[in-house]
């Protein structure tokens, strides 16, 4: 399974959030990290100009969410459940995973996954939390632990991306047969300039090369870059040698 068609399976559930305007950041900070799958769990009305300012070219999510009178009718379709919470209590989960461990649990769990998020003001009750199989709490420090709905959204959802997204770098290494014709110009190109002056220098420093050039992970244009900068090298010597006034003289 792709890490995209991973992320289709998860549904960020919103249960009775207060202002339209958060829901709204809600749908950017979803949508910026490729899960659009949005459930609302409330009666109230939100106002629809309040939602999509700040959902902006997020709106469709808005859009294209779904609603449910309770939260035990919008999980009851999911596989794996669980709440967003930073609260500890004596009826409340005695184990936290925090975002990174969710994201791991989650590549290896089919079917829908639903994450819950509470009220911008007390977050979720002791009962909504029970109605989760799991408890997701994000780490922030002691001195001030709070987060708003839409940051801590973000923050979740941003882990679930790169976790199941692997990003391409756009570099692709070139091959140990390339890396030691690298190694053999440069080293070439020194011995050219009289650089080796005790046995086995040249051998070693073949070999030491070859190995950095490796472990560098080079693309194929950094180590045509560095090719050129040897050979260059022995251009400049050559033609200082066959050109020696150019060098100056020494001024008295």
């Amino acid at each position: 399974m792709t890490g995209s068609s991973r992320l289709d399976r998860i549904q960020i559930v919103l249960v009775d959030t207060q202002d339209g305007a958060n829901i709204g950041s809600v749908c950017r900070a979803m949508k910026t990290m490729g899960i659009t799958r949005l459930v609302i769990v409330s009666e109230r009305e939100h106002e629809e100009n309040r939602v999509r300012t700040l959902a902006l070219h997020a709106s469709d999510v808005w859009e294209n969410r779904v609603h449910f009178p309770t939260l035990r009718e919008a999980l009851k379709e999911s596989s794996y459940t669980v709440a967003a919470t930073r609260r500890r209590g004596k009826f409340r989960k005695h184990t936290f995973l925090s975002p990174l461990q969710l994201a791991e649990k989650i590549a290896h769990t089919e079917g829908t996954i639903s994450i819950v998020f509470g009220r911008e003001s007390d977050g979720l009750t002791d009962e909504e939390v029970a109605a989760c199989a799991q408890v997701v709490s994000i780490p922030t420090s002691d001195e001030f632990p709070s987060l708003n709905l839409a940051q801590a959204v973000q923050i979740i959802t941003y882990t679930l991306f790169e976790a199941n997204l692997p990003h391409s770098t756009g570099l692709t290494p070139i091959t140990q047969e390339r890396v030691q014709k690298a190694s053999d110009t440069a080293v070439d190109a020194l011995n050219e300039i009289g650089y080796f002056k005790l046995d086995q220098e040249e051998l070693w420093m073949r070999r030491f090369l070859r190995d950095v050039f490796m472990r560098a992970s080079l693309s194929e244009s950094e180590v045509q870059r560095l090719e050129k900068l040897f050979t260059k090298m022995v251009r400049i010597k050559i033609h200082k040698k066959e050109n020696p006034d150019e060098q100056g003289s020494p001024i008295l």
